[in-house]
């Protein structure tokens, strides 16, 4: 039988991976695989949830002689009874099927309303990652006990009735975490203290215990002091005024969000020292933060900017930003909400839109009565605050000055930004007038330029750089941001060979080269720290992002290197789903078919038929409103913006993938290229 060359692709050659093989063959997209930690949290995520529910009081973590990791808590017990449904013990779905779990439905008469896990998918990933696991639950009187190796059941579920005197309720996991999944077998001690003991902070009343047998030493944390102890134990400086602590959540009747709903908080400002900043949602730790956090920032940056305003603080010409208020700022805040949207598997960044509007709807009425009841407090922080404002403008000015002289005269249809701050402004490319339009109106002026662009960029792959002014669009890109053309190999202090050299000046302004020719750096004279490619969501404006991409890797690396580009995401599709009981109408986007069709199932099984769901598709950017451009594309909280780097390709590879794309003289391998795949690909006319 003659052997498959590689080129063979037929019926037999999809595999579908079964049961836990995802897990096992791409690990890094389930957790971390730096060490076991995380897959041990999710465990111990789930003993919090318990507690959180209210059905614990205690979580005690045993560090074993022999690797392995105990987690044990006093709640409810596993359900190990069969399944109504699956006709297999419920215990063993939980550690064996992915987004098998009791956390899906939310709200009244769910067990869980308020919880870390989501996607009943933790365990059954702690499980395929381990050489064993076993599972004891004390539940109704009888105690169940299963174990797995490699996410396979090899002791199937036995049950019996408890001793007499025993008493215990409550689930006990022990797990042997598998070395080949991980770059290092030994847990990271000072996370693991870090996490046991956030927890006992954010669960008041909540005993955590961690036992290590090797070293013999147990460790226990119970909080009664709540956040204020925390934070005032982890602080490096002294407090500026009082911390400001305090705490909201929605009752029964809230118009926007749900019962329970809301965050606590306590944060402190110091004159000195690096910021202490620790972000929750239901219990779990975020890391990257999220949009509670900016939630927390808004609602702090309004409450102080009002008490400015009202006492007339503010010197003339001085004009606050949120980071002059947050940057002097640590905190520990912890958020509760109902149904929140992780960012990845491991859950180190909250995206859930309305959660913004959560936290600050209750951060900072608490903050303008506070600071309100005290003047004096209030005082010394609008001066720290109005301080830290005053030294970003003086550093936006001084950039100004060193590049002031010899600067080409900004191109007409370049709407600027007031702010001279690089790292905190951003220009946007935008694919057409009317685009320009509303993306102008939708602004935020303070940081946010606007440089429409008219029709399709010219394909620059085999352009010669001295011949690149020649095309207006270009030449207003290359002076709206400040940057010459330049080559890969360009060193620091060399402009390269570019178009400063060769092409005639703007007319009623300077060569465009040659601030960056006196400048040292190619980066020099950049103006933006964000340059953003911002264009439709349809094919054509997937054109427009290679045309600019490829400008910008071919003529400007040193931007993408330093990773100042980015492309914005816009939405193909608007879905406004109706009110439904107490909860109000909803706007929502889908960037492309398979979110919409998210949107569509999350609403059916919330009781809304997808037929009642009106959907509008964008035909493009000009079809939205200054609002709705803002809300999705233009919000820095709210946004989708990626950055672009060169991926797992190496530069030369990247090289050939463009030549191959954008050469004039590749034709016939584009040819063979669409042939190939263009069965595959879903074509929008």
């Amino acid at each position: 039988m003659a052997s498959k060359s590689p080129s063979d692709y037929s019926e037999g050659s999809i595999r579908v991976l079964k049961g836990l093989e995802p897990v096992k063959q791409r690990p890094g997209m389930y957790t971390r695989t730096d060490n076991p930690l995380h897959i041990v949290q999710e465990v111990l995520d789930n003993a919090a949830d318990e507690a959180l529910a209210g059905f614990g009081k205690k979580i005690r973590v045993v560090l074993h002689t022999d690797a392995s990791v105990s987690v044990e808590d006093d709640g409810r017990g596993i359900p190990f009874g069969l399944h109504p449904e699956e006709n297999a013990p419920v215990v063993e779905l939980v550690f064996t099927r992915l987004h098998a779990g009791g956390k899906f439905d939310k709200g009244k008469g769910g067990a869980y309303s308020f919880s870390g896990g989501l996607h009943g998918v933790g365990v059954s990933v702690t499980n395929a990652l381990s050489t064993r696991l076993e599972v004891t639950s004390f539940r109704d009187g009888q105690v169940a006990r299963m174990a797995f190796s490699a996410g396979d059941v090899v002791e199937p579920l036995t049950v019996q009735p408890r001793g007499d005197g025993d008493r215990r309720q409550g689930t006990t996991v022990r797990v042997w975490p598998d070395a080949k999944y991980f770059e290092s077998a030994a847990l990271p001690m000072g996370e693991l203290t870090h996490l046991l003991r956030s927890k006992a902070v954010l669960m008041p009343g909540v005993q955590v215990t961690l036992v290590n047998e090797k070293t013999r030493e147990t460790q226990t944390w119970l909080y009664k002091g709540g956040l204020r102890d925390y934070l005032s134990q982890t602080l490096v400086a002294e407090p500026l005024i009082p911390m400001f602590e305090g705490e909201g959540f929605a009752d029964a009747g809230h118009d926007s969000f749900a019962e329970g709903e809301g965050a606590a908080w306590c944060v402190a400002f110091t004159e000195e020292g690096a910021p202490v900043r620790e972000s929750y949602v239901n219990l779990i730790p975020t890391s990257a933060g999220g949009t509670h956090e900016s939630g927390l920032r808004d609602g702090l940056f309004q409450a102080v900017r009002s008490f400015i305003e009202l006492h007339a603080l503010l010197p003339k010409g001085v004009k606050l930003l949120p980071e002059d208020v947050f940057a002097r700022a640590s905190c520990v805040l912890s958020a509760k909400v109902l149904d929140p949207q992780f960012q990845g598997q491991i859950k180190e960044r909250l995206n859930s839109r309305d959660a913004v509007r959560l936290v600050s709807s209750f951060v900072r009425p608490a903050l303008e009565l506070w600071l309100n009841q005290h003047v004096d407090h209030g005082r010394k922080l609008a001066e720290l605050v109005i301080k830290a404002a005053q030294s970003r403008q003086k550093a936006g000015q001084k950039v100004e000055k060193r590049k002031g002289s010899g600067v080409a005269v900004l191109p007409g249809k370049l709407t600027d930004c007031e702010s001279r701050d690089l790292a905190h402004n951003e220009v946007f490319l935008v694919e057409g007038d009317s685009a320009g339009g509303s993306a102008k109106m939708g602004r935020d002026k303070e940081c946010q330029a606007i440089l429409p662009l008219r029709g399709k960029v010219l394909n620059t792959w085999e352009v010669e750089r001295d011949r690149l002014f020649a095309n207006n669009e270009i030449h207003d890109i290359a002076v709206a941001i400040g940057v010459d053309p330049h080559g890969p190999e360009d060193a620091p202090g060399l402009s390269g060979a570019g178009p400063s050299q060769a092409v005639n000046a703007p007319p009623g302004g300077s060569d465009p080269g040659a601030a960056g020719e006196r400048g040292g750096d190619v980066l020099s004279g950049l103006r933006y720290g964000k340059v953003c490619i911002l264009s439709d969501a349809d094919v054509d404006g997937s054109h427009i992002q290679v045309l600019l991409l490829t400008l910008f890797f071919r003529h400007f690396p040193k931007l993408i290197e330093a990773g100042h580009v980015y492309v914005a995401r816009p939405p193909l599709y608007r879905v406004d789903v109706p009110a439904r009981g107490k909860k109000p109408a909803v706007k929502q986007y889908a960037l492309d078919e398979g979110e919409l069709h998210a949107i569509l199932d999350k609403a059916e099984k919330d009781g809304v038929p997808r037929e009642k769901c009106q959907i509008s598709r964008f035909k493009g950017l000009g079809e939205m409103s200054a609002e709705q451009l803002w809300d999705t594309t233009l919000n820095p909280d709210t946004r989708r913006l990626m950055p672009v780097t060169l991926g797992q390709l190496d530069l030369a590879g990247t090289e050939a993938l463009f030549t191959k794309l954008m050469g004039k003289g590749e034709a016939a391998s584009r040819r063979e290229l669409m042939e190939l795949h263009g069965d595959s690909v879903e074509v929008d006319v």
